[in-house]
């Protein structure tokens, strides 16, 4: 019982991922305000019942939970599920910011109505949750933020320049919140999940590499990335902070950040020409796959 005490504020909690967090969390000891508007996977309508489900479910089980139906890309919803959480428990200790929409098409036929709508829900919502948060957490000197990442932005996905934009920013986001916070005694670290759930199967399955690897995405259930969040969450983290963790079923991985590989100067400075014919060599075989995706990365199956 590590979150014993704990309020955590949970966004996309009604189903997938979000909602096997929040289950453990309670499992753990903490009051949990489970965010979920109940939208499609590309953003449209709305449903109370994944929210209240997953509150029912809690609450059948003896523990501690309130639904909240807040859209996170309004800073009045996402302020609510903040408020919600500090008039029903008291408090509010972590925010685990899950919520996400997908409106995935090639690069040349995305529209501006798909690249807004989802960098206002994967990132802009992240800001608005965390935003509300904020206050509470300086004036108890103390609190959590876990960002949900995605290896689309670390490494790089095919079809996905909005959200792979949306949760590359995630990670920009939570690392100058570690550093601003951290006065205040406050942390924020990222997790990018591998597991299957309905934001991953809109993932195209039709040639062979492609169907290993949803197949390999199918054998990871969302409740394995739970005990990392309860972790986080918990005062056992209180030291762990600005870091980028991924889960692939029963492997933990940790992230490194952008740091230079290669460098060359040159005394009279560079020409065009010099570039080409001196740097770029030299560089390289340094560079990064240009048609790298995360599949690439993590050719194995999962352990």
């Amino acid at each position: 019982m590590i979150l014993e005490g704990k309020v955590v504020a949970i966004t996309g909690a009604g189903r997938g991922i979000g909602r096997e967090l929040a289950l453990h969390c309670a499992r753990q000891g903490a009051a949990v305000v489970v965010n979920d508007p109940g939208v499609a996977q590309a953003g449209e309508g709305g449903d109370a019942g994944p929210a209240e489900t997953t509150v029912n479910d809690i609450v059948a089980a003896g523990g501690k939970a309130y639904a909240n139906l807040g859209n996170v890309a309004d800073p009045a919803g996402a302020t609510s599920i903040i408020e919600d959480a500090v008039q029903r428990f008291g408090r509010i200790d972590a925010v685990v910011n899950n919520a996400g929409i997908l409106r995935d098409t090639i690069w040349h036929k995305m529209s501006y109505e798909d690249w807004k709508s989802v960098i206002d829900v994967n990132l802009t919502g992240v800001f608005n949750v965390s935003k509300a948060a904020t206050p509470y957490f300086r004036d108890q000197q103390s609190g959590s933020f876990i960002h949900f990442t995605s290896t689309s932005g670390l490494i790089g996905n095919v079809g996905q320049a909005n959200y792979s934009a949306a949760k590359l920013g995630v990670v920009a986001l939570s690392q100058s919140i570690a550093l601003d916070m951290a006065r205040a005694g406050v942390r924020s670290n990222c997790i990018a999940p591998f597991a299957w759930s309905r934001m991953t199967s809109s993932i195209p399955a039709e040639t062979e590499d492609q169907k290993r690897r949803v197949e390999r995405l199918q054998s990871m259930s969302a409740d394995k990335i739970a005990p990392l969040v309860a972790y986080l969450a918990s005062d056992l983290s209180k030291d762990v902070s600005n870091q980028i963790f991924s889960v692939r079923r029963n492997e933990i991985l940790l992230f490194g950040k952008p740091r230079p590989v290669r460098s060359m100067a040159k005394s009279e400075g560079w020409t065009p020409e010099a570039i080409a014919e001196e740097l770029i060599p030299a560089f390289r075989p340094s560079f990064a796959r240009a048609d790298e995706v995360s599949a690439d990365v993590f050719p194995y199956d999962p352990i």
